[in-house]
């Protein structure tokens, strides 16, 4: 007989959420796993003692990670979806009769909450990892990526300098006002005016001038909108922390540096932080190997290699890490040659040796006029010696010396690309790139790291260290300690093979007879 389904709905019901969840389900094992209760005590001076109550602290954060586990950046949206879900009103501690939270509160505490208390829920999960044995410490692999930030190209202002903004415009740039007007300019004083030096205006008035002569190569240059934007001269009204940043074969976009530390044993984030798109990396890697190796040091952890990209080389960094006690693993620059072609470098006199067997010595330090300062050896030569030489042409050109300039971390980098050519060197290499970055293909595609929903670098940082935590959450608990299989372990086990063939074949009565000799002995 056919049946036919009749729904009503009933006025009273005994419903108990608990038995509705498989003991399997990955929220009843992440709730049992996780105990956020110290953020009462952390959050406790961020309230008043009066006035009415707000969102649990413990229930924020949960859901915060619920939006970055389903990989939804919307607080609206994270709304809607946990009231769908058993398994994540389960997970929070609400009833199906109960309402969540207000979307608007999670934003309101997101803001009220500084990085320490991110980062101190970070830390706890890191110490989980550490404790269930997923962390080794001892490599740790760095790399970054630009993450999109809330900021739009067509609300780009220009900077104002010292004088006349209309007179500027003439001077440098050709576009005069944004293609979509922002409704408030959160930009402080400092970010609206223009800090470049003349030298650098100048070779933007050149670059632009290129531009608009070859822009038509260029894939959709011929649309109305198509400029060219530096942050020299521009600024994003609407967030003012993002930066302009382009990589080979894509289009400029206002975005956030996203910088990560993994470890290689099983891929367990140990630092995230956001930064300035604008920076180099070697400008960040003192700030990441201070944090993390502090980090470490507390959690009982010592680290001793560092496999990282080229964009990390500098002979200040290859210093800076030998100081600390890290053995780096980090390409140079193409632009380092080691010295001169036909010179040879003699060590302990400080001097090089050219083809015609004449010093060209050392004489002093000198700073090179850019951003970086950087500090470089200057060498020179006798014009007596240069006098009459066959190589003087192709060697020092019109000029009456011969001139070397190199950086005085030259040793630094020759005990690094040491270590790169080295066996080991290609084994880092094969690490960092199976490490980091397809940890970081994970972030951005399935942890909510694609685009940075708020403004501001302070809440990048807490979205950075919120998508992580949520990673390594999951990575915790899919996690399998493996039985500890040793030479010892085998070598027992044979030995008791051996011994029960031997039983077998022979009968108590000689094997007596067979290991009497060897008690005597």
């Amino acid at each position: 007989m056919q049946g036919k389904k009749h729904y009503q709905e009933k006025f009273f019901t005994s419903f108990q959420l608990s038995e509705h969840i498989p003991e399997n389900n990955f929220y009843r094992r992440l709730k049992e796993a996780l105990d956020l209760s110290f953020l009462y005590k952390s959050t406790q001076y961020y309230y008043g003692k009066c006035g009415q109550d707000s969102i649990d602290p413990v229930v924020f954060y949960k859901l915060c990670l619920v939006g970055y586990l389903e990989n939804i950046t919307r607080d609206r949206r994270l709304i809607e979806h946990s009231k769908m879900r058993l398994d994540i009103l389960y997970f929070l501690g609400y009833d199906i009769d109960e309402p969540l939270p207000w979307h608007s509160t999670i934003s309101r505490t997101r803001q009220l909450f500084p990085e320490a208390i991110f980062e101190q829920v970070f830390n706890k999960i890191l110490e989980m990892c550490i404790s269930k044995g997923m962390v080794s410490g001892k490599i740790q692999t760095i790399d970054s990526a630009p993450i999109k930030a809330n900021a739009s190209m067509d609300s780009l202002e220009l900077k104002v300098p010292a004088e006349e903004l209309d007179e500027h415009i003439r001077k440098v740039r050709y576009m005069s006002t944004p293609d979509r007007k922002a409704k408030e300019n959160k930009a402080p004083k400092h970010q609206r005016t223009i800090t470049a030096s003349e030298r650098e205006l100048k070779e933007i008035k050149s670059r632009n001038k290129k531009w608009h002569n070859d822009q038509d190569e260029r894939p959709g240059a011929k649309h109305n909108k198509a400029k060219y934007t530096s942050n020299k001269t521009h600024y994003s009204p609407t967030d003012p922390d993002a930066r302009i940043s382009v990589k080979p074969g894509k289009a400029r976009k206002l975005n956030y540096l996203s910088q990560m530390a993994v470890d290689t044993k099983e891929h367990v984030i140990t630092h995230i932080h956001a930064d300035y798109a604008d920076k180099k990396d070697s400008q960040c890697l003192s700030q990441i190997v201070n944090k993390l190796q502090w980090r470490l040091h507390r959690m009982g952890l010592k680290w001793k290699y560092l496999p990282a990209d080229t964009g990390y080389s500098s002979g200040e960094n290859y210093a800076f890490l030998e100081e600390k006690g890290i053995e780096s693993y980090i390409p140079p620059h193409g632009t380092y040659k080691g010295g001169p072609e036909g010179f040879i470098y003699h060590k302990e006199g400080d001097y090089w040796l050219c083809r015609n067997n004449k010093k060209v010595t050392f004489r002093k330090i000198t700073i090179e006029k850019n951003k970086n300062n950087n500090e470089k050896k200057l060498y020179l030569t006798r014009s007596s010696d240069c006098k009459g030489c066959p190589y003087k042409t192709e060697c020092a050109g019109k000029a009456p010396e011969k001139r070397i300039t190199i950086t005085i971390y030259k040793e630094e980098y020759e005990r690094a690309i040491e270590r790169i050519n080295s066996s080991k060197g290609k084994h880092m290499k094969k690490k960092r790139q199976s490490t980091v970055e397809p940890v970081f293909g994970s972030l951005t595609n399935y942890y909510g790291m694609r685009k940075v929903n708020t403004i501001g670098i302070e809440q990048a940082n807490k979205v950075m260290m919120m998508a992580a935590t949520a990673y390594n959450l999951k990575k915790y608990l899919k996690f399998k300690i493996k039985p500890l299989k040793n030479k010892a372990v085998k070598v027992k086990d044979s030995f008791s093979c051996l011994l029960a063939q031997i039983w077998s074949i022979l009968s108590p009565s000689k094997l007596t007879k067979f290991f009497e000799p060897i008690i005597l002995l």
